[in-house]
């Protein structure tokens, strides 16, 4: 998953360190049945072969499949996991951008999309319903790795107070650090700026997804291109610099951050507005201060000057 995953757990407890290596291994475990860079993992199968026919699938990933193809639906298309076309076309599989040609580009959006994925619940297969389509997890399976080792810890290691994140964008919290029930103080970075933070987020029991273009990009006619695509138009969005989400579920934060960061203020803002339980702090191109939605204050102390 291209990142470092770390577990917190109270000093002194006899059995952290058998919980955290447990919770690891379950990091592991998934790596390779999830990776698009690992040719022998389940998801390559399933790229490789599901347009021939139908391909049974592991419960949990299946469960991971469905869930990703409902976001995607709710969000109209600004998170979708079946971009690998797409994101080979922009070079952005290799980690070396480029802008494709528009054949290329026409070609790559020819197999975008998950109204192509057909699932069978009884039988628990999946099917592409169209040649060339690949579906990539980059933007899901940090978060739903995240929660099956925090499963791990909680239901089998009775872990009742930790932090565990991904590389520091994708958190998940376990109980709350304070007596006050406030939660674990997380630092948000600015994406561009050293040394400058956006505020701090408070998390209890709650998971927490960011997304930018801070790592991967290029420059294109004097553009910043990065890696976020908008699978709706096959482009590079535009518009944020970066948002995170806090939720219940790491694999929801994960995939409504870059949903939202396709999707620009506006629409997110009309998106919360339905969904009172998804908390929200962004960061426009071209604005100074952060936005934020659904989120207590309590909950959120910003840094930057208004």
């Amino acid at each position: 998953m291209a990142t470092n995953f770390e577990v917190l757990l109270p000093f002194g407890d006899p059995s952290a360190q058998f919980a955290a290596e447990a919770a690891l291994d379950v990091i592991d475990d998934l790596e390779e049945q999830l990776s698009v860079y690992k040719p022998a993992s389940e998801v390559s199968y399933l790229n490789s072969t599901a347009f021939a026919g139908p391909v049974a699938v592991e419960q949990g990933l299946f469960d991971l499949l469905h869930q990703a193809a409902h976001l995607s639906h709710e969000t109209h298309g600004a998170f979708d996991i079946a971009t690998g076309a797409l994101t080979k076309a922009w070079g952005f599989y290799q980690r070396q951008g480029r802008v494709p040609t528009p054949t290329e580009r026409s070609k790559a959006m020819a197999a975008v999309g998950s109204r192509f994925l057909a699932f069978d619940v009884d039988h628990r297969t999946v099917r592409y319903l169209r040649e060339g389509l690949e579906i990539n997890l980059g933007a899901i399976g940090k978060g739903y790795a995240l929660d099956r080792a925090v499963d791990i810890l909680t239901r089998e290691r009775g872990i009742r107070c930790g932090l565990m994140h991904g590389g520091s964008s994708s958190v998940r919290a376990i109980g709350s650090l304070n007596p006050d029930g406030r939660g674990w103080p997380i630092l948000l970075k600015h994406p561009w700026l050293e040394g400058v933070h956006l505020g701090t987020l408070f998390l209890a029991d709650a998971s927490m997804g960011t997304s930018s273009a801070t790592f991967q990009h290029f420059e294109y006619n004097g553009q910043k291109l990065g890696h976020v695509l908008d699978p709706r138009s096959g482009w590079p969005t535009t518009g944020v610099q970066q948002v995170s989400v806090i939720a219940r579920t790491a694999a929801e934060t994960d995939a409504l951050s870059t949903a939202f960061f396709v999707l620009g203020p506006d629409a997110t803002e009309r998106w919360c507005r339905s969904r009172p339980d998804i908390g929200v702090v962004m960061l426009a191109d071209g604005e100074t201060t952060v936005r934020t939605w659904n989120l207590p204050k309590n909950l959120f102390q910003p840094s930057l000057p208004a």
